[in-house]
């Protein structure tokens, strides 16, 4: 009998949890687009871009180890619901920092650094919400589902980046920038009311933490012990840190590229496009051998997309570029994922998660950090092309280093 691959989404708690996550991201991915255009249009400084990911990658690997022991000791769905309301009020508060009420009465510099101070929060924030969404998937779903879950939620969340990123770049141009944000308010709003309705799943696993370093060190342990899961979370580390170039994205549509915000939308929506096409495909024919090897490529290919994106002067060529970004990268994600839900048990995926978290906040956000200083320095294209050889230099170096990941299979 062939298997179901949509056996997961018959339950009704999961079916709450993928909607809820589906107008939660699409509202973020709304409002980090709108926030990025926004400061570079203002500041016309790539560097401010950068600043972005700096604000909020400090809180999100600063908490998440303490978070991860947190998830791990609590109701996971209670920290899941209290991230995401407390989200919406952030977001609220970005909607009157765009008004005239604070821009008339406040200087410019005033005002974007109250703009990074909302971003801070939200990086504390999310080194909760983050974790506890990855956390709680397995509470949710029968073991024997979980691998097809990890794709419905992946594929979930690469469908909300691309609606959140393109029908964000274009409010912009139809409503601006204070409207395109209430909008993502709503819907992280709207989030916040459906994961209400997910059940509280109180911990029952064998031990119980007093003391928070106790607990966070075996995390810590489980993590370096597996080699397998080491070797995955450090080559997306690296590979996304220097590949983070296309945080630079609203300065390329801008000043190489020359469109507005809508064609900056879809440029923004493009790589997660290629994504959701790999997960519809890897959806219906799952990897089934040679996982290591793949990824290894993927993230090879992924290096060439950016270098290519770095060298284009054609608004076609840097869509295709960043489309292929996402497939390839796709095909990393869900591979990564996969690793790390399967090799992970029940009791430590808070704190798994959560160190999963550091890895992913260093390489994208700080990654952003690192993008916008490459382009101060280098400029904005040798910035991308720099990023793009050294995703390059990292997999040759991973390839014969990280033998186990090359060999692994699951």
């Amino acid at each position: 009998m062939q298997e179901d691959p949509f056996a997961a989404l018959r339950i009704k708690e999961f079916q709450y949890f993928i909607f809820g996550r589906l107008f939660f991201i699409t509202g973020l991915r709304m409002m980090s687009t709108v926030v990025a255009w926004w400061i570079y249009e203002v500041t016309g400084d790539p560097l401010a871009i950068g600043l972005i990911g700096l604000a909020e990658v400090i809180p999100a690997v600063g908490l998440a180890l303490y978070a991860g022991h947190v998830i791990d000791n609590s109701d996971r769905t209670k920290i899941l619901k209290l991230g995401v309301a407390a989200y919406a009020l952030v977001i609220l508060l970005i909607v009157l920092l765009s008004t005239s009420l604070i821009q008339d009465h406040f200087s410019q510099h005033q005002w974007v650094i109250g703009l990074y101070a909302l971003i801070f929060i939200t990086g504390a924030i999310r080194a909760f919400s983050g974790s506890a969404f990855h956390a709680l998937i397995a509470q949710l779903i029968p073991f024997d589902l979980l691998p097809r879950a990890i794709i419905i939620n992946s594929g979930t969340f690469l469908t909300a980046s691309i609606t959140g990123h393109a029908i964000g770049g274009l409010l912009i141009a139809l409503i601006g920038i204070t409207n395109t944000l209430l909008i993502s308010f709503l819907l992280v709003a709207a989030s916040t009311l459906i994961l209400f309705r997910i059940q509280a799943r109180p911990m029952q696993g064998p031990k119980a933490y007093s003391r928070a370093w106790e607990s966070v060190r075996e995390g810590l342990a489980f993590v370096f012990k597996t080699k397998d899961l080491l070797a995955s979370m450090t080559l997306d580390l690296f590979a996304v840190l220097f590949g983070g170039a296309v945080a630079m994205i609203p300065a390329f549509a801008k000043d190489i590229l020359h469109v507005g915000p809508a064609g900056f939308g879809w440029l923004n929506a493009a790589s997660d496009i290629g994504s959701m096409i790999t997960v519809i495909s890897l959806t219906l024919r799952p990897l089934r051998k040679q996982q290591g090897k793949t990824l290894m490529y993927a993230v090879a290919g992924f290096g060439v997309a950016i270098i290519v994106f770095g060298v284009s002067k054609s608004y076609l060529l840097s869509f295709v570029a960043l489309f292929m970004s996402g497939l390839l990268d796709g095909i990393s994600t869900i591979i990564r994922g996969t690793i790390a839900q399967v090799k992970t048990p029940h009791e430590l995926k808070g704190r798994v998660m959560s160190v999963n978290s550091i890895f992913i906040s260093s390489s994208n956000e700080f990654g952003q950090f690192e993008s916008g200083i490459a382009a101060k320095l280098l400029g904005l294209v040798p910035s991308v092309i720099f990023g793009g050889s050294m995703t390059l230099i990292v997999v040759i170096g991973s390839w014969f280093k990280a033998k186990s990941l090359k060999e692994l299979e699951y």
